[in-house]
Parts: C-alpha cells; structure tokens; sequence
C-alpha cells in the first residue's frame, strides 16, 4: 500500500473510551463508505432510461436501496461542491465559492472531524479537492486526475509508466485505447488501496471517503472500455446550434475549447464514448469493492453512498466539460443509497441536495447535527421511518463567485487569463467569464426555475424539455409557476441564511433535530 497511516491498532477504540463510548458501543456503529466520482452526468444509466448499460451495478443497487433522480450538487464546480459535502453548507456561507477559494471555507465542523469524535476511524481515498489534509484522516491516500503523487519506486514500474502517461494528455483526451490494463486505471489501484486498508481495521467502525478523479477529464480508458460503446452511444438531446439560446457563456466556452483543445468539435463523439467507458469502469470497480468487503464480512454493517461532485455536458449544446449555468446535465448528480438501515424502495421523488449527506451521516452515527449545518437529514426518509414529505418537495443550488459578470467585451485575451493554453493544448473552463457573477436555481417537481443577480429568470418543465432550451419565464401561460417558484427560491434563500454564529447570551436558538428546514411541528 502506497499511502499514509498516521494511527495504531486501537486508536479508534481508544478514543471512544475517552469521549465515555465503550468498546462494544464502537464495533457496532455502521461504517460508512461515501463514493463518490468526479463529473458524472447522472441520468446516463438505464434506471433513468438511457439505452446503454453503463452502470448495472449502481443500477442494482439502487433497487436494493433508494435512489434519488431529483439530487444536486451545491454548485456545479469541484471545489465548491466537495466543501459543501464535507460542511453541509452552502457555498454561498462557507464561502468557497470557486475553485480558488478552498482554504477560505467558513465552517463548524466537517465530516472526517465529526466522525473521528464519534469513535471512528477516517479514511480518504482518492481526490481530495478540498480543504482538508493529510492531518484531516487517520489514513491518507491521495490521488488526483494525474496520477498518484507517491515516488516510482512505491507505486511500482507499470503504474508509474501509466501515471507518466496520463501527465501527455494534456489534462485533455487520449484518442486511442489507453496504455496497459484496468490494472493500472486509478480506479482499480484506489480499489486495492481501500480494500487493503480495510481488512486491517475491519472491527473498527470507519468512514471513507472513496473519491474517483474520474470520468473527469483526462478522458481516457483502456480496452475492453475503450471501444465497449463504440459505434452505439445515441445522440445527444442538443447540438452545437443550442449555444446561442443558452447564452454568451455557453458560445465562449465553445470558442475556448477550440482555442485550448484541437479539433474538439471533430472528436466529439469520440470523446463521449470514451466518456461512457469510463463510466462503466468505475461501476465496475464499484462492484469488486463491494465483492471483496462481502469476502470480508464487512458489507453487511456498511452504509454507502454513490454519487458525484457534479456532472457533464458529455456532449449536450455540443460541449464537454462543464462552467456554465446551472443545467441538468452539470448541477444534477446520481445519489443511490444501500446497506444497513436503508429501506429498499428504490426511485425516490424527493428532492435532495449533497449538503444533506453529512447531517444524514451524523443521525446515523447516533449523534446530533452540528450547529452550523444547512442540510436536511434523510435518516428518517431512508429508513422507512415517518418524515415531512412537504420539506423534500424542492432543492437549491448556486453557482458564481459574485460581482458583476465578466463578458466578451471586457475581454477576450483567454491565453492571458490563463484559461486556454496553446502549448500544451490546454483550456480550463472554469475561468473568469464562465464562473463570474451569482445564480442561483430551485427545482420544485417537474419545474426549474433559474435567477441571477440582474433579475434575469429562466423557467422549465425539465421533464418536458430537459436540456433547458424552451425558456417560459416571460410567457403569461406559466406565470402561476413563475410566481411559485420566485417564492420557493425566496424562501431557499431565507431559510439558509449562516446560522453561526449564534448569539452568546440569552436568547434561545431553536432548530429542528433534523435540521428540516420548513417543517412546522
């Protein structure tokens, strides 16, 4: 193993006698294994109806426990959305609001720190992409997009020659089935690094953060993935021809994926095939995890999670990547839940966030939800137990790091800025014009409502029109759900002003023990 322990045998239990837990109390508290990917657009996969089988085995999990096809992200960027997973906040009041302002997070407490006082013993594995560090888990075992940031010689000669590999793809594309096998995929290394770590600490109670770096970009796999969809993926619901209608961000993201990456448009299905096999990868991959904490005997008391930091356009208004808006194919994510307390009703229709998943991990730790946290627990909801359905019926996500939105006009120097790169071919698409200004969104049922800082709305029936083209704000037909929607989003708003800190004397601050945010008992 090619990563970092920083505990001994029996710290965990050690620990849990000092916050007064007994011995027995810690081994019988569920473990936790939170995986998630990194830019995986949620409805590719047949339990949403997508005619390629890319992921059976998350597929199969969500029928053995719930899976929610109206889940967000916080933000639609890496950086943002991990803090607010790791937080329960919001962007908005941790005020990691882009990529560049990690180490500003304003936050309470954090998920690894919640868990380790509980007795646990903590694990990341995988990309990090957020405020923590090595001194954050008791094991720390990081991978980025690259490679894994150990010497050669720990990691082996056939993975340091596929990390050496993956540092001449320009953070972009690799157009011919990958070198070496599935073998030296990061997936599969992470795999083995958590299944290894696990068996030594199997009678501990753990969490884990099992954090893919893919299918973001660089996209690339290896055969049998590589050429598995060749010749079958569908089209996509948009073409390069919906630019225009979405708008100046969505055109100039285009202009710099050309600038920064040759013949983009040329490549396009290539890249969304490769796209998709590496989705399956990682499914597969899932799957030996699973396999392998069967062999242990450790599945039955481990809860998990599937999802994804945030998803892509693979495609959709002739784009991959991501940067602009807050549009299905990027602010929704997969969340499948199962294992030990998990009620097997498969779809759910309420509408979750990942800001609920670290105050869902706390009630089911048998604790109490920080002050300080914004999301909604679904202990109640996953278990089968009573809950306030009217508190689900909507969700929010932002994006934009604020101030007045930087356009075209402003300027148009992209090498400048740094957001494309000629040598190598390079382009970031999280940049100045893609990420300025502030928006937000609501969905509420079939309905989406988007709104910025200028006033300007977008409203659709995403089950009607999914790729968000026909905008309905300004039509007097859906002015009832204009005005509906305006409210819930105000509400939104209101309801997740920062709760700390609280004032220090006197006064009482009340809050639901679930942290439901509209419930009225």
């Amino acid at each position: 193993m090619n990563c970092r322990h920083k505990i001994v045998p029996l710290a965990a239990l050690a620990l849990g006698s000092a916050l007064g837990v007994s011995a027995r109390e810690v081994q019988k508290k569920p473990n936790f294994i939170l995986i998630m990917t990194d830019q995986q657009r949620a409805d590719l996969c047949a339990r949403e109806g997508f005619p390629l089988d890319l992921t059976p085995f998350a597929d199969r999990a969500a029928q053995e426990g719930a899976w929610f096809n109206r889940a967000y992200c916080a933000a639609p960027a890496s950086g943002p959305s991990r803090v607010s997973f790791l937080t329960g906040r919001y962007p908005k009041v941790t005020h990691a609001d882009s990529n560049h302002n990690i180490n500003d997070a304003v936050y309470g407490a954090d998920m690894f720190g919640y868990a380790r006082e509980n007795g646990y013993l903590t694990a990341l594995v995988g990309k990090n992409h957020s405020f923590m560090n090595k001194e954050s888990a008791d094991f720390w075992c990081p991978y980025d997009h690259l490679g894994q940031p150990v010497s050669d010689e720990r990691k082996g000669r056939a993975n340091a020659d596929f990390d050496k590999f993956l540092g001449g793809t320009d953070f972009y594309a690799w157009f011919e089935p990958s070198p070496g096998t599935v073998e030296q995929q990061l997936p599969y290394r992470m795999v083995d690094d958590a299944v290894e770590w696990i068996g030594e600490n199997r009678d501990r109670p753990f969490l884990m953060w099992l954090s893919f770096p893919e299918p973001h970009n660089p996209y690339q796999v290896c055969e049998p993935y590589f050429s598995m969809f060749e010749g079958k993926v569908p089209p996509a619901l948009t073409d390069a021809s919906a630019r225009e209608t979405k708008g100046e961000k969505f055109v100039q993201l285009a202009e710099m994926m050309g600038q920064g990456h040759k013949d983009f448009e040329k490549n396009l299905e290539r890249l969304r095939t490769t796209y998709m096999g590496m989705i399956r990868m990682l499914d597969d991959q899932m799957a030996r995890l699973v396999d392998e904490l069967k062999k242990m005997g450790v599945y039955e008391n481990t809860v998990f999670v599937i999802m994804s930091d945030h998803g892509d356009y693979a495609g959709e208004y002739g784009l991959m990547k991501k940067g602009a808006g807050l549009v299905d194919p990027i602010a929704r994510v997969p969340m499948v839940w199962f294992g030990p307390g998990i009620e097997a009703v498969g779809l759910r229709d309420d509408h979750v966030s990942m800001v609920d998943v670290f105050p869902t991990v706390c009630e089911m730790m048998g604790g109490e939800i920080p002050l300080g946290v914004q999301g909604r627990s679904l202990k109640n909801m996953l278990g089968g137990e009573s809950y306030p359905q009217e508190e689900f019926r909507s969700v929010m996500a932002e994006t934009g790091y604020g101030g007045e939105y930087y356009t075209k006009a402003d300027d148009d120097d992209y090498i400048k800025e740094g957001a494309v790169q000629k040598k190598p071919y390079f382009f970031d698409e999280l940049n100045t014009w893609s990420q300025s200004g502030s928006m937000r969104m609501v969905r509420m049922g079939d309905w989406k409502l988007v709104y910025d800082m200028h006033g300007n709305g977008e409203l659709y029936n995403v089950e009607q029109d999914p790729a968000e083209i026909r905008n309905l704000f300004d039509k007097k037909r859906y002015a009832r759900q204009r005005e509906e929607l305006l409210k819930e989003l105000l509400k939104w708003e209101i309801a997740t002003v920062d709760p700390i800190p609280v004032p220090r004397n006197r006064y009482y601050f009340k809050r639901n023990p679930h942290n439901y945010l509209f419930y009225k008992e």
